[in-house]
């Protein structure tokens, strides 16, 4: 019999600790010394063995200390008291920007001063007064980057401005206006990382890359985060630190490293904290005070480290661990997403995480059909050309370039097709309808269920017109649908149901396992083999419950952020990228959009024997 090195070509590696795909996942945080004076929404500037901390509060303060590596010194104090200010540079030659002035009624500021390593001099102001700016750079060469430039919470700044050390230059703004904003990089090579939305506290996990002249939106954090330190590194190697979750409200202690592509989750904080100032590289970093702590972290990689290889197998000699390296995906999370511009409830919706449509809804105050239709880039909706018809509670599907809008209260037997541009209506279905489910795409799709009273009736599209085909095995409405084609769907619980799920092979439907949790005017997600549904009602109740299907069964995950019903969602997505928007929270119509991320990666299993 061939042995492991005949079949694979290597031998089962002995190691006294883990492989990894990159070294700062072996990167591990340690206490260094205190600020003399705890604080937060401070400024920070330099190295891990030679930092800068500045102003800060509450109160607001001038204070200024200096790092050695082991202890900090108050240095001389800066001209204007202020927080929320933002900082670069080096020990010697540090820049600070914006922020908060007395009274405690949050007066954005403009104020920018310079340290030349003894004392600071107050230069010329942002052109926008604005506080929580991201930055990157240095003294002489630094951006700032979006920020807050109204009442606290509600105006969220999108302005990017270039120092050039003299003088600010309004440049191309961010793709999404947000505050507390974490930057890292250059001026011409930056990073703008999660931050707060509008309504405040929505934080995204969106990042922008800057190339010197314009913003272009990259991958996302693994959970999004505001209030987090000033991001650490490159714009090709990064970290963020800490934050907060609105979704779970609370502070963070998670990091995650930018490898210039993707984020990837090292190791926490030692405590979960929000306010920091940061500095340093992504392989030697440092984070100081925050949330009115006194604390200073520092990261550190090690030198060398083993490479993970997927498929590989070795020895793990610290655990006596035999070990297989194996793609592993985590449970998925929910992170907040851009608001869409018109809040709703049963707004109808098409397309894929990064390219959705919403159309129609039932706006405040109800009954208000509307018309509205938005895109979605992955960040943001856009207002575009509205349906002929204005209706909700209908069946959509397709993509971002070209869906079906069918039937729905005000539509009933109306059918409008979406070419990227405009809406034009085309075949009617044999029964008109509401609050059915749509599954495909424009050249093959099919609706099921609907109202009234209770139906059963599935309709097939083929791009030109529509044929009945057999029915359901229980007449339902509300219901949530996931599928590809007209050939292969999911038809998912529903109104007055308990928990009934059935698969569509093409031909008829069948009964399959049931979810875990009864709900209707839920959102759904993915195929018949990978699905997603998340949120809706119990009649009463709301719901943030979302469940997984693998083809066998389905599996409670983590919850929506925000519970509600009538929301919608990317029926033809991903059960690992899908989108939740809109909805009911059982006080108002929501405008909230929210992303569901499973992310793989290679990891080290333990092999055992049973």
């Amino acid at each position: 019999m061939a042995d492991y090195k005949e079949l694979k070509g290597v031998f089962v590696r002995e190691l006294d600790s883990d492989a990894v795909l990159t070294a700062v996942e072996l990167g591990t945080w340690s206490s260094g010394g205190n600020l003399n004076t705890g604080r937060g929404a401070s400024g920070g500037a330099g190295t891990q063995t030679a930092g800068l901390y500045f102003f800060g509060g509450p109160p607001n303060v001038t204070i200024t200390e200096s790092y050695d590596g082991t202890s900090w010194t108050e240095v001389n104090d800066g001209n204007t008291q202020r927080r929320a200010v933002s900082g670069a540079g080096s020990q010697t030659a540090a820049i600070s920007i914006g922020g908060f002035t007395p009274p405690a009624t949050f007066t954005q500021t403009g104020a920018t001063e310079l340290w030349d390593g003894t004392s600071w001099t107050e230069v010329n102001d942002l052109n926008t007064n604005r506080n929580s700016v991201g930055r990157a750079g240095i003294q002489t060469a630094a951006l700032a980057i979006g920020g807050q430039n109204g009442n606290l919470g509600t105006s969220q700044a999108a302005n990017t401005e270039s120092w050039d050390g003299t003088s600010w230059t309004e440049v191309n703004d961010l793709n999404v206006a947000r505050n507390v904003v974490s930057g890292a990089g250059t001026q011409t090579a930056a990073l703008g990382i999660g931050g707060n939305l509008t309504p405040p506290r929505g934080a995204t996990a969106g990042t922008e890359e800057w190339n010197g002249t314009s913003w272009t939106e990259v991958n996302d954090l693994t959970t999004g985060r505001s209030l987090s330190g000033h991001g650490i590194g490159i714009q090709t190697a990064a970290l963020v630190t800490g934050g907060y979750n609105p979704l779970t409200a609370g502070n963070v202690a998670s990091v995650e490293a930018w490898d210039g592509t993707d984020w990837t989750t090292v190791n926490d904080l030692p405590s979960a904290r929000t306010d920091m100032a940061g500095g340093g590289t992504q392989t030697s970093g440092i984070i100081m005070g925050g949330s009115a702590s006194a604390a200073t972290e520092e990261f550190t990689v090690p030198a060398t480290f083993t490479k993970i290889i997927e498929g590989e197998i070795f020895y793990n000699t610290t655990t006596n661990e035999l070990k297989a390296a194996k793609l592993i995906s985590d449970t998925g999370n929910w992170s907040t997403g851009g608001s869409m511009n018109t809040a709703g409830k049963l707004p109808m919706g098409s397309g894929t995480q990064t390219a959705a449509l919403a159309f129609g809804r039932d706006a405040n105050p109800t009954p208000n059909l509307v018309g509205n239709t938005e895109t979605y880039n992955g960040t943001s909706w856009t207002e575009v050309n509205d349906l002929n018809t204005a209706r909700y509670f209908g069946a959509g599907f397709g993509t971002q370039t070209a869906s079906i809008a069918a039937g729905g209260l005000g539509g009933n037997s109306n059918v409008e097709q979406w070419d990227g541009t405009n809406w034009t209506e085309v075949a009617e279905r044999n029964t008109g309808r509401e609050r059915d489910a749509g599954v495909g795409t424009v050249s093959s799709g099919l609706t099921f269920g609907g109202w009234s009273p209770n139906l059963a009736i599935t309709e097939s599209w083929n791009g030109t017109t529509w044929t009945e085909v057999n029915d359901l095995n229980t007449a339902r409405r509300a219901l949530s649908g996931a599928g590809s084609s007209n050939t292969s769907a999911l038809a998912i619980t529903g109104f007055g149901l308990t928990t009934n799920v059935e698969q569509w092979d093409g031909s008829s439907w069948t009964e399959i396992a049931n979810v875990n949790t009864q709900r209707n005017e839920a959102g759904s997600s993915g195929d018949v083999s990978n699905a997603l549904i998340f949120g809706g009602d119990t009649s009463p109740g709301l719901l943030a419950n979302t469940e997984l299907w693998n083809g066998t069964s389905w599996t409670e995950v983590n919850d929506l952020g925000t519970a509600r019903f009538g929301l919608s969602s990317s029926p033809v997505g991903s059960s690992t990228s899908a989108l939740a928007f809109g909805g009911y929270n059982g006080t108002t119509y929501v405008a909230n959009t929210e992303e569901w991320n499973i992310i793989s990666s290679t990891k080290p299993k333990v092999i055992t024997v049973s």
